[in-house]
């Protein structure tokens, strides 16, 4: 039976809740002042517009953005790479890709950075989205990477080994990369739940092909009607593929014994969904399904992304401000209240924000869904106020992680 936080829609109804608390000013850790969400939302239209002067064709919020740091183009030489394989296998390849570098991107902390053999040195999500393109391309997470590397199989995922995670993502002592065990266990959850989840990671029509990422983008393909394909279908998929991945976290799991991820239980609204990493997953997955002849409809019922780039905007920006004067000098548990509330009020304000950005750009929600308000948008936003905010352009709070949330 499906678990009724499953769901965007239920992000969306949590934040909600938590937002109506903030408007009556009942909120334990936070004010919101939506009188300032105007000056804010002008911010975003105004980097939308120096980023995409073309504000009719901003393209998602995805992990292919991000292989795009310092001018290089990877997106387009891994899709070259695959130009001679088929359909199936084309697909696949990116699924796989995309999987991998997003279950990897859950924040790298201040201070992390990558260097590539071609010398240019990135940090943040754009450092984590090379350094992942690297290991991809580089075989990592292949069974066979003389023959075969662009593949992300299960057999070698369950056997990844954080040490060697570590050293090809450059951590170490002076270059801490923070939640690095947390990435690897993930990535080993996976390798063993598609290994046993051949409705989802085994191939539709070859029953022998060995259990990889990728067959997951075969599923989606197929389940698409008169070429069509919702986006809450695509993040369906992902929430009931991925659930066994996530690490059991507190009451939440122990309502129904069940993985749920990224659900936190708030004292007193109880659980709060956010499904950040399916999300960004989702608008990740788009691209390749659509490249592959797939239109994806429906894009404004995903969310926006409850992480720290989005909501360091409201913060920073003053719709958000916390109760407690000295908030940032604490750090507060991912699952605390604190956060839970924080990440809720990004949520609804970020869909509030995008309404004001398309009629500040004379489009609607057709021309301008979310996935584009977001790239054009909310996260650079959000990174250059902070840059204006903090030496190291840090966010305005800071959260104790496992490397699987944020």
């Amino acid at each position: 039976m499906p678990d009724p936080l499953d769901s965007a829609e239920a992000v969306r109804d949590g934040a909600e809740r938590v937002f109506a608390r903030a408007a009556r000013g009942e909120l334990a850790h936070f004010y919101v002042d939506q009188e300032r969400l105007d000056d804010v939302a002008a911010r975003v239209a105004g980097v939308t517009r120096a980023t995409y002067p073309n504000v009719r064709a901003i393209p998602y919020h995805s992990r292919w953005r991000h292989f795009g740091a310092g001018g290089v183009d990877r997106a387009a030489a891994f899709v070259a790479k695959t130009l001679e394989q088929g359909p199936d296998e084309r697909l696949a390849a990116q699924v796989d890709l995309a999987m991998t570098s997003v279950l990897l991107d859950a924040g790298a902390g201040e201070t992390w950075a990558y260097r590539e053999a071609a010398g240019g040195t990135y940090a943040r999500s754009e450092g984590l989205a090379v350094a992942s393109y690297d290991l991809f391309v580089g075989g990592a997470f292949s069974s066979d990477p003389a023959r075969d590397p662009l593949r992300a199989d299960a057999a070698a995922l369950a056997q990844l080994d954080p040490a060697a995670l570590g050293h090809a993502m450059q951590a170490g002592p002076d270059n801490p990369l923070v939640g690095l065990d947390g990435r690897a266990a993930l990535l080993r959850r996976l390798g063993e739940v598609a290994a046993a989840s051949p409705v989802y990671f085994g191939h539709p029509r070859d029953a022998s092909a060995p259990a990889r990422l990728g067959h997951l983008g075969l599923h989606l393909r197929e389940a698409a009607r008169s070429g069509e394909l919702p986006a809450s279908a695509i993040l369906a998929s992902l929430l009931l593929a991925l659930r066994p991945v996530w690490p059991a976290r507190g009451p939440a799991d122990q309502m129904d014994d069940a993985h749920r991820g990224d659900v936190w239980t708030h004292g007193a609204l109880g659980p709060i969904a956010f499904h950040k990493l399916s999300q960004w997953l989702a608008y990740s997955l788009c691209e390749p399904l659509e490249w592959s002849g797939v239109r994806v409809v429906g894009l404004d019922a995903l969310t926006g992304l409850a992480e720290y780039r989005n909501g360091g905007l409201f913060v920073d920006g003053g719709v958000i401000r916390p109760v407690d004067p000295n908030a940032a000098e604490q750090v507060h548990d991912v699952g605390s209240d604190f956060v839970i509330e924080w990440r809720a009020l990004t949520v609804a304000l970020l869909d509030r924000t995008a309404a004001r950005v398309r009629a500040m750009l004379g489009l609607d929600e057709r021309e301008l869904p979310l996935a584009r308000v977001l790239e054009g948008g909310t996260w650079r936003a959000g990174r250059a106020i902070a840059a204006e905010r903090r030496p190291g352009g840090g966010p305005p709070f800071r959260v104790r992680s496992d490397g699987t949330v944020f």
